[in-house]
């Protein structure tokens, strides 16, 4: 390097000078409204008024924020210029008072701010570099969707175009940006503590803008854009200084595997190389038809080298192409934005090399766009992995040759019996034949091989001199020639077909299996049922032995469920569990922890988080799992985890339906002990306290005083029973005490016992003493009526009809409770059999618990019957229709008779 060279550059002179006039820009830059970008710029301006210098207030949004107020205080606040725009006046920044103040640092909030119309700029940030050509330091906030090249770009990511924007030349005009920030979930509990918006503001901002998955986006985008400028600077500082250095760019490196030795190497250098340069990496693997012809040894080191990627903290991705793999790697790295690929040196070939391209040479003939890094082998490994090509290549098993020497010898035979038929050239069809035929089913080097005995044998007996072997002539050439090509290409053809077809048969399978599991899954309820099933299908995919471990309540891992069932682990498993649970990372056998464990424990992981761990065990412990193998046991896993919590998810929502039936029998229960008990309470002490303290009371009076103790003793022992009757159903231990019963009788006890109610309204019985005897318990089908009808005088007033009625309608009994007043709407009809269940009213809602028809129903149902609502007579009111089974009864006589009947219950 000479003199010269060392010079910085007039350019970088030049600018450095400029810049030593102006002032200097500093950006609090946030992802995000809401991060503190103002909060931490006061804090850095009170830092400043502390160490003594000239500090003032241009312009700063406080939103209302007591925290951000507080830090205003001791800060010099220049007025702001009032400017009058449609009937109003806007407060906008006095760049003129602030120039003419000239402190040493102006703070200036929302650098992106749009001015009102009549400002001396129509952006904030044109007001910004007056005061730095005025040698006025600046501190200022922004965000990052306020940037003019990432407005497109925030845009995709959070649905919301922002409209003001300023040039991406201010972020050049800063000396130092501030990265400010701030977690997701931190933002968001501020929006919900009211810290950024109103509250009825930030509900909406969190499902809108401020979603999780859009503030990761933004929070990633801003890092990218502090780390540039600083790049930039660092570059800018290096001109100036002519500081001789590597330039900074935005990499991504691209390491291509395959089944050879160096593949390993390939992916430490990539490592080395990422580690260095500060770059993502991705460890890829195309995976061809010729895979399943690939030697175990292929496969284990396959499977090896990207265990080691997984290992050094690579991307690791698989591939599925047919024959163009440097094609498809071209296109996975156009589409990842790679810049950088890594491949090994190709192998040398002895036989068939000079036929095609090496993945490597195409690479470099095809990969212009990017820049190709090749890494060679070592010496010893490369003479030991050499590829032979032609029949080595083509080698398949030896049954494959013995056969095309059988097909050979039976197509001379029959090409011996059709010559005397056919023209001589003809029998070379034959053989023809048959080399297709061993090179569909064989491959290529049985087809090969058969094309060299098919010659042979057509020389020796198919051309003279006769069964001898005579010097090539130009026809038998050209056909040793036609053979070898047929076979070569449909040999060819026929392995590639032969090997997709194995390929789609193992993926099919594949899925297959993953349907099948994934719909037993869904049919099992019981964790029970979901973990056997898990654990079979994980055991036979695999041909393992596996277990799931769940924890217990006091944390402790138990198992589950096994298969073959397995209860007991050693001492090495069970640390092995213990650290993965703790850990939520695999270990154990294969593993980076606990190698030594004789099984495999994967963390379970959802949403929620760990809900346990699946284990594997293979006979064969000595050979890695290959990379299908690994994708197949972590799409189990996830397939079980979210079985695992489909289960925990119905278990928590049943406990949370209990809780609420609980939470809304313990209010209904502290409504009735409120209004139904106390009601009737008051009025029984005010009767009992009158009978003891008023002695003038008449005969009459102290009747009807003791007629409403007793009524009122009645209602609040139909109540009470009613709550009895609703436990003992809730537990099933109703049972009904069935006895041959008169429902004329018990409907007569029934309205008895509202013979008060019943005197202003009319009443019709309408049950007939012919009809049979109901099998039933009387005591309980009489509270059921007792509460129907008590539901029907509380929803017709004085006048009102209720009309009771039973009759034989084929081989049950109907009886209909009907009523004129208020009705049941359509809709609600089924309801009103629910537990705490009452229809609306308008205006008024009258006293009751719900319990009474829920009551009912029980009852009924108990007896083998059904109640349902109905329209009232003419569609006015409702009819409550109860039917019962009836069997044959014996004949008794019954002692009451109709008169009797009608004369105690006083209807018509």
């Amino acid at each position: 390097m000479t003199e010269s060279d060392d010079r910085p550059t007039p350019e970088a002179l030049l600018e450095e000078v400029n810049r030593e006039r102006r002032g200097k820009l500093k950006i609090f830059l946030g992802a995000f409204p809401g991060v503190g970008k103002t909060y931490a710029m006061l804090q850095a301006a009170q830092v400043h008024l502390t160490d003594g210098l000239d500090v003032v207030v241009g312009v700063v949004e406080t939103h209302g924020r007591v925290e951000t107020e507080a830090l205003l205080r001791g800060l010099e606040i220049v007025p702001r210029q009032q400017i009058h725009y449609r009937t109003r006046y806007f407060g906008e920044m006095d760049v003129e008072a602030v120039i003419k103040r000239k402190p040493r640092i102006a703070l200036v909030d929302e650098l992106a701010h749009t001015n009102i119309p009549g400002s001396r700029h129509e952006k904030r940030y044109q007001d910004v570099e007056d005061l730095l050509a005025a040698g006025i330091d600046v501190y200022t906030t922004l965000n990052i969707q306020h940037i003019e090249s990432l407005n497109d770009v925030v845009a995709r990511i959070s649905r919301i175009q922002v409209r003001e924007t300023l040039p991406d030349k201010v972020l050049e005009l800063a000396s130092e940006i501030e990265l400010i920030d701030l977690p997701p979930d931190d933002l968001i509990q501020r929006l919900r503590q009211g810290k950024v918006y109103m509250p009825e503001q930030a509900g909406r901002a969190i499902t809108h803008f401020f979603s999780k998955g859009n503030l990761t986006a933004l929070r990633e985008l801003a890092m990218r854009i502090a780390a540039e400028r600083v790049d930039a600077q660092m570059v800018n500082y290096m001109r100036a200084h002519a500081i001789p250095g590597p330039w900074p760019a935005q990499d991504r490196l691209l390491v291509c595997l395959n089944e050879s030795p160096v593949a390993k190497r390939l992916v430490r250098t990539a490592r080395r190389m990422a580690e260095r340069q500060r770059i993502p990496w991705i460890a890829l693997y195309v995976r061809t038809p010729q895979y399943e012809s690939l030697s175990e040894a292929a496969k284990d080191r396959i499977a090896d080298t990207m265990r080691l990627a997984e290992r050094l903290e690579g991307e690791v991705v698989t591939i599925h192409a047919e024959s163009r793999i440097a094609g498809e790697i071209i296109a996975y790295a156009l589409k990842r934005n790679v810049t950088r690929l890594l491949v090994g040196r190709p192998r040398p070939r002895r036989w068939t090399g000079w036929l095609r391209e090496t993945v490597a040479q195409e690479l470099l003939r095809k990969a212009t766009q990017f820049e190709l890094t090749i890494v060679s082998p070592e010496e010893d490994k490369t003479r030991r992995d050499v590829i032979s090509g032609g029949f080595m290549v083509a080698l398949g098993e030896w049954n494959g040759y013995a056969l095309a020497t059988a097909v050979v010898a039976m197509a001379a035979t029959l090409a011996y019996g059709v010559s005397f038929v056919l023209p001589l050239p003809n029998v070379s069809l034959i053989f023809m034949t048959a080399v297709i035929f061993i090179a569909i089913y064989f491959g290529r080097g049985p087809s090969i091989f058969a094309s060299i005995l098919s010659f042979f044998a057509y020389n020796i007996f198919f051309s003279k001199p006769y069964y001898n072997f005579s010097g090539f002539r130009r026809d038998d050439l050209l056909t040793i020639v036609f053979f070898l090509l047929v076979s070569v290409v449909v040999g060819n053809l026929a392995a590639r077909l032969k090997f997709q077809i194995q390929a789609m048969r193992v993926s099919a399978q594949r899925t297959a299996n993953l349907y099948e599991f994934s719909r037993k899954i869904a049919a099992a309820a019981a964790l029970e049922d979901v973990l056997w099933a898990a654990v079979h299908h994980v055991a036979s995919t695999l041909q393992s032995s596996s277990l799931v471990l769940l924890p217990q309540k006091d944390g402790r891992l138990q198992i589950a469920a096994g298969y073959p069932p397995e209860d007991q682990l050693a001492l090495k498993d069970w640390g092995a569990a213990e650290w993965a649970w703790e850990h939520a990372s695999p270990a154990g056998w294969k593993s980076e922890t606990l190698p030594a464990a004789d099984w495999l424990f994967l963390p379970m992981r959802t949403r929620r988080g760990m809900v346990g761990l699946l284990g594997v065990s293979f006979k064969d412990r000595q050979r890695p799992l290959a990379p299908d193998q690994w994708r197949l046991l972590e799409a189990l896993v996830d397939q079980v985890a979210v079985a695992v919590e489909r289960t925990n998810l119905a278990s928590d929502i049943e406990e949370a339906r209990l809780l609420t039936e609980t939470e809304q029998l313990r209010s209904a229960l502290l409504s009735s002990v409120s209004h139904d008990l106390r009601t009737p309470l008051v009025s029984i002490l005010g009767s009992a306290t009158t009978l003891t303290t008023v002695e003038n009371l008449t005969e009459a009076g102290r009747r009807e005083l003791a007629q409403t103790i007793l009524d009122e003793s009645e209602r609040l022992n139909r109540f009470v029973q009613n709550l009895l009757d609703m436990t003992r159903l809730g537990y099933g231990a109703l049972q009904p005490k069935r006895e041959w019963c008169d429902m004329r009788e018990i409907a007569g006890r029934a309205l008895k016992q509202f013979a008060k109610q019943l005197e202003k309204r009319e009443v019709i019985f309408d049950i007939p003493p012919t009809l049979p005897l109901v099998h039933i318990d009387p005591v309980l089908m009489e509270q059921v009526l007792a509460n129907v009808i008590d539901n029907a005088l509380k929803y017709t007033g004085e006048g009102g009809r209720v009309a009771v009625q039973a009759l034989k309608k084929d081989s049950d009994l109907v009886v209909r409770i009907s009523d004129n007043g208020l009705g049941i709407p359509p809709e609600a009809r089924n309801a009103v059999f629910d537990i705490f269940y009452r229809v609306r009213a308008k205006d008024s809602q009258i006293a009751g618990t719900g319990l009474g028809l829920s009551i009912c129903r029980g009852i009924v149902e108990a007896h083998g019957g059904r109640i349902v609502a109905k329209d009232g007579p003419k569609n006015k009111g409702t009819t409550i229709e109860i039917t019962l089974p009836l069997t044959d009864a014996p004949l008794v006589s019954l002692g009451e008779s109709e008169e009797q009947l009608s004369e105690e219950v006083g209807v018509t």
